[in-house]
């Protein structure tokens, strides 16, 4: 069996960013999220999100890639959404998607950014925060 220890901050927004996700959904989104990341044998270690985005932690597994793991939960997720009638009208994730591996050294301090999302986007909004993630992994045209 192999023994592996890559974690991910992922990150991905509704479609045009839209502030769908409300006090009512998020807590029946995150709890959805992971019993089906958890049947789909996906590790996540943190997860939360705000009106607008989601932030995960997770864990790659030894026959998983980045990209199926995000499909895997971002259309299973809206499909459930559209599904129960969660929201009105239509419930999108935007495509694109933002991915970069964690230190393992900085890992607790990136579960405490993602446990405080809702007061840190009283400060920065989803685009400040999407600008910093540009700069500091140099991703062009990330918006």
């Amino acid at each position: 069996m192999p023994f592996i220890n890559i974690y991910l901050h992922v990150i991905w927004s509704t479609k045009n960013r839209s502030k769908i996700i409300t006090r009512e959904l998020k807590p029946l989104l995150i709890e959805h999220i992971k019993s089906n990341a958890f049947l789909k044998g996906i590790f996540i270690d943190r997860i939360n999100c705000v009106m607008d985005h989601i932030h995960l932690i997770i864990s790659l597994g030894s026959d998983q890639t980045i990209g199926k793991v995000v499909q895997l939960l971002k259309g299973e997720s809206s499909f459930w959404i559209n599904k129960n009638k969660l929201v009105k009208g239509k419930f999108e994730w935007q495509d694109d998607y933002i991915a970069v591996s964690i230190s393992k050294s900085i890992l607790d301090k990136l579960r405490k950014y993602v446990d405080n999302q809702e007061e840190h986007h009283r400060i920065k909004s989803y685009i400040e925060e999407v600008e910093e993630f540009r700069k500091k992994y140099g991703f062009e045209d990330l918006l």
